[in-house]
């Protein structure tokens, strides 16, 4: 059974705030998420990271993130089968959450700082400026 649908099966209410928790609240997702945000794609980078994950968490953390359709995986060699992962539309939806925990922690936590996936996610996430043709000019 996915973890989607065991969300579906077990959400505890239609709060959109709870229902995204049941998807990420746990202590590991989101900074699998920053990675991704931080240009890293590998398991390897990840494992990498300053808050030392453990092995079986990260890869059930990453699993879980595909079922829920937030990352997507690729292989980038094949003997041994090795992947690369990336974030989907709907992952890079979450850069403002991401932001908005920066922000929050620069304020209310001393010597916290932001990684560097602070600047890609706000470019992945801004909205695409819509600028007007100039109208043409009639001789």
């Amino acid at each position: 059974m996915s973890s989607v649908k065991q969300v579906a099966d077990f959400a505890r209410s239609s709060c959109a705030v709870a229902s995204t928790l049941d998807i990420i609240g746990d202590k590991w997702s989101l900074l699998v998420i920053r990675d991704l945000f931080a240009g890293k794609s590998t398991y390897g980078e990840m494992l990498a990271s300053g808050e030392r994950v453990p092995t079986n968490i990260l890869a059930d953390r990453l699993k879980r993130l595909e079922e829920a359709g937030i990352v997507e995986k690729n292989a980038y060699q094949e003997r041994p089968v090795r992947f690369a992962y990336t974030l989907t539309p709907k992952g890079r939806d979450m850069g403002d959450i991401l932001i908005a925990l920066v922000r929050w922690g620069r304020k209310h936590i001393p010597d916290s700082t932001a990684h560097a996936f602070a600047e890609r996610a706000a470019r992945a996430t801004a909205k695409p400026r819509v600028t007007k043709k100039p109208k043409a000019r009639r001789a």
